[in-house]
Parts: structure tokens; C-alpha cells; sequence
């Protein structure tokens, strides 16, 4: 454990210089998820390494080496230092954040072999994160958002367990958007189940409030709706994520 005042004091004057243009991963399965799919760490902080190591052989066996080497222990009160609440794991670090124009170029590619999911000025920073995900889970191309939260918020990283680093994940403009048929959910829609998903859609999907606005409605090929019990207003936007992407993938036949 570093404790040497000098040496501490040297380590949190690298995070704060690092900090502005770094992606924080804030607890240890975020780690895990960004240095799964290619993350450079910079920084890597723990309270207990011991822990850390055992939490890594635990649920992560394939990383233990490379966490042993990157991870640096210092006092709890550190940590308190450099994040506003330090997670339960007591890890935390930066990682480059990828480059946007790669993440740009694998959007627009064309013809690409799964949609991109597109979150239309959403709010809840903890419903990005679980729509980011989603997305990494079913190896979806990406997720871009419109409007004015930053899709790379610590909160929404946090929310995302790290799985930024699997997906592409942008924030643009509608007239931005990647080229592709524009299906919107839209509780005027068809029924999704009578429609097949293309695997170079754009899935668009509003707020539970707002819905989709009415600039990318007026943009939408189709509005498609997803079944759900009269007098009920909405569901989670996760859930709808959710059921649309499985809509989409139980449409496929299985990757031989």
C-alpha cells in the first residue's frame, strides 16, 4: 500500500490531470468489462488488493494477472479523495476514452449485420446505462443518443458496468444519424410482432414521458409498437430496449 505522503500526493495529482479527458470506471466489474474489450487503463486504484485479486479469481480468472500489475492500493481515504462515492469493490479507475471517429465509422458502416439502438434526448442517466448494456449483450452495432446528456457520463458508465468499451456509443445530431431504415416505437405503431427488424435498422426509441419527439417521428420508415396491457402508459425504456432486440435476434437463425 503506498501511504507515503509524497507518493500519494504525486498519485492524485496524475488522477486530476488525467481526469478530464479519461473515462472513470467506477468499481470492479466495470474494469473488468472495459479491459475485456480492449480499454487502456491508465490508472488503476484499489483499497484492498488482497480483495481485489480474490475478487478477480472469483469472477474474472482471465484478468488476475493483469489487474495484479496495474492495480495500485492506497488508503480508503484516497479513493473518498478522487470519487464522489467510492463503489462497494473499492476499485477504481480511467480509461482512454475510444476514439469517436472509429466508433463513427463501425455506425455508418454499410451494410452492417445488427441495428443501432437510438435513445431520442432520454434524461435518466441510470436507463442509458442499462440500454448501453443491453445493447453490449446482444452484440448489437451501438447506441447513440440525441439531445444534451453525454452517453459517457460517469453515471451512465457506472449504470453500464463498463460495457462501453464492447459497443460503439455516440451522441449525435438527427440529421446525423447513420444511414439505415429509421423504425420508431411508437405506441401508434404496428404491432412488432408482425414485423421483421432489418439488420441495418435504426431502432428509435423516446421517453417514457415524451415518447419520441416529433422531428424523428416525422423522420421514422415505420412506427412499430410493442404489445402491452390497455391503460398502461409505458414501459421501462430498458425493458423496451429489451424486447425489441429480442424481437430482432428471434427473427435470425442462430450464427453457425
Amino acid at each position: 500500500m503506498i501511504e507515503d505522503e509524497e507518493a500519494v500526493a504525486g498519485l492524485v495529482r496524475r488522477w486530476h490531470e488525467s481526469a478530464g479527458d479519461a473515462v472513470l470506471l467506477d468499481g470492479f466489474h466495470a474494469l473488468k468489462h472495459a479491459l475485456r474489450f480492449g480499454a487502456d487503463a491508465t490508472i488503476v486504484l484499489t483499497s484492498d488488493k488482497t480483495a481485489t485479486l480474490a475478487l478477480a479469481e472469483q469472477l474474472a480468472d482471465d484478468l488476475t494477472r493483469r489487474l495484479d500489475a496495474l492495480a495500485v492500493e492506497v488508503p480508503g481515504s484516497v479513493l473518498r479523495r478522487l470519487v464522489p462515492r467510492v463503489h462497494p469493490t473499492g476499485v477504481v479507475a480511467l480509461a482512454t476514452r475510444p476514439s469517436a471517429t472509429a466508433h463513427l465509422d463501425a455506425l455508418n458502416t454499410v451494410p452492417r449485420r445488427s441495428p443501432v439502438v437510438v435513445l431520442d434526448a432520454p434524461r435518466n442517466l441510470g436507463n442509458i446505462g442499462a440500454v448501453i448494456r443491453l445493447v453490449a449483450g446482444f452484440d448489437t452495432t451501438g447506441v447513440i443518443t440525441t439531445g444534451d446528456v453525454d452517453p459517457w457520463h460517469p453515471t451512465v458508465v457506472r449504470a453500464a458496468a463498463g460495457l462501453h468499451f464492447a459497443t460503439a456509443v455516440e451522441r449525435l445530431a438527427l440529421p446525423d444519424l447513420p444511414p439505415g431504415p429509421l423504425y420508431a416505437l411508437d405506441p401508434e405503431g404496428e404491432d412488432i410482432r408482425s414485423v421483421r427488424i432489418p439488420d441495418d435498422a435504426l431502432l428509435a426509441f423516446g421517453s417514457e414521458r415524451h415518447g419520441i419527439s416529433p422531428e424523428l417521428r416525422g423522420r421514422a420508415t415505420r412506427l412499430v409498437a410493442l404489445p402491452m396491457r390497455p391503460q398502461v402508459s409505458s414501459f421501462n425504456l430498458a425493458t423496451s430496449v429489451a424486447m425489441t432486440l429480442f424481437h430482432w435476434m428471434s427473427q435470425r437463425k442462430p450464427r453457425g
